[in-house]
């Protein structure tokens, strides 16, 4: 019988905080959805579920004022899935191909249940969904979970309403400010045409946590990293997780329906700010700031043979394929490859301008 994890607003953990050579670092005790998802990932791991062990991976911080956690992955590089042909990122569901109803059932961790009391949340404005957490076979590192919503009824790989509230409220109920949610377009690197989100555990800081940002629809919780990579920002602590899951689905849609490639990915954070915060606010992980990049289409590009450019690589988390260039790469050569598949300077303040206007007629 699948497990289930049943949750409410209740749940949440109201504010996080960094501790040094912990990977729990907040709490003596961990959240309840931190042990679940870890136990159910590391039984799948004993079982042999995997297509390889993951073990602690070798890891190095970049010199440079980025901080790039660089880590060796040479395994998933080798051993991952193929990915599929993506011709469009409004491309089509296809039940011939690889889909999240095929795996093994034995892979699925528990289905993610809100317990709504009030009957006043997002997911019940449209159709009923459900969420299945399943392990990733080929994981990027402790933890490496996928987030379906309800894989039977088969939606591409765009996001969607339900699937942002479940990926920022994962983020509020784990003690653990390494733990991460993500998301990748179609033709920014999604390998699989069926929707689904990233979750794992990094744990290491990120300059994404912190990067200041300059306001454009404040209200709307909508933000412009001023930091490289160019991209966006949203920011919200709990009580405002549907006011800006509303804001992310519109920037989202209108990047679909542009056919813009786009990568995010959500993370514990501290409140925005146009400048350098005091320390204690610095320290604060309260809210979730959840990243968008808009970037250049990769449609049956040749894969770079250092790292490939989706979600964790624009937000700082460099998994390398090979060991060569895991001890050789510099902060100015990561930065030169990332710089290739973001939006020309012009395209990408052009279409900040849309953005903004869109965002704020709505």
């Amino acid at each position: 019988m699948l497990l289930q994890f049943v949750y409410s607003n209740q749940d949440f953990v109201a504010d996080v905080h960094w501790s040094s050579g912990r990977r729990v670092g907040i709490e003596s005790t961990p959240a309840k959805f931190d042990t679940t998802i870890q136990a159910g990932w590391t039984d799948r791991m004993n079982r042999g579920l995997f297509r390889y062990h993951l073990g602690d991976l070798q890891t190095r911080v970049l010199p440079g004022a980025h901080g790039y956690v660089a880590q060796l992955n040479i395994q998933r590089g080798i051993e991952r899935r193929k990915p599929q042909e993506i011709l469009s990122i409004q491309q089509q569901f296809n039940a011939k191909q690889f889909n999240f109803n095929k795996i093994n059932p034995e892979e699925i961790i528990f289905e993610m249940i809100k317990d709504t009391e009030g009957g006043n949340e997002i997911g019940q404005l449209h159709q009923p969904s459900r969420m299945v957490v399943l392990v990733n076979v080929s994981p990027l590192e402790f933890g490496h979970c996928l987030f379906v919503p309800d894989p039977s009824r088969c939606f591409p790989q765009i996001l969607t309403r339900s699937a942002v509230s479940v990926g920022i409220e994962a983020v509020l109920l784990s003690s653990e400010p390494g733990f991460r949610v993500g998301f990748n377009s179609l033709g920014a690197f999604a390998s699989v045409n069926h929707l689904h989100l990233h979750g794992y555990y990094l744990n290491h800081e990120l300059k994404i946590e912190s990067m200041p940002v300059k306001p454009l629809v404040p209200e709307k919780g909508f933000y412009r990293l001023l930091d490289f990579p160019a991209g966006f920002l949203f920011y919200t602590e709990s009580e405002g997780v549907e006011e800006v899951t509303g804001a992310i689905c519109q920037l989202t849609d209108f990047l679909v329906e542009g056919n813009i490639a786009h990568n995010v990915f959500l993370t514990r954070g501290c409140p925005p700010s146009d400048c350098i915060q005091n320390k204690k606010d610095l320290c604060s992980r309260k809210g979730v700031r959840i990243a968008v990049w808009p970037r250049t289409s990769s449609f049956g590009a040749k894969e770079e043979s250092a790292f490939n450019v989706a979600l964790c690589e624009l937000a700082g988390h460099l998994p390398f394929k090979n060991k060569k260039d895991y001890e050789l790469t510099t902060e100015k050569d990561v930065m030169d490859i990332i710089q290739t598949y973001l939006l020309p300077d012009t395209e990408f303040h052009m279409l900040e301008q849309k953005l903004t206007l869109h965002l704020r007629e709505l």
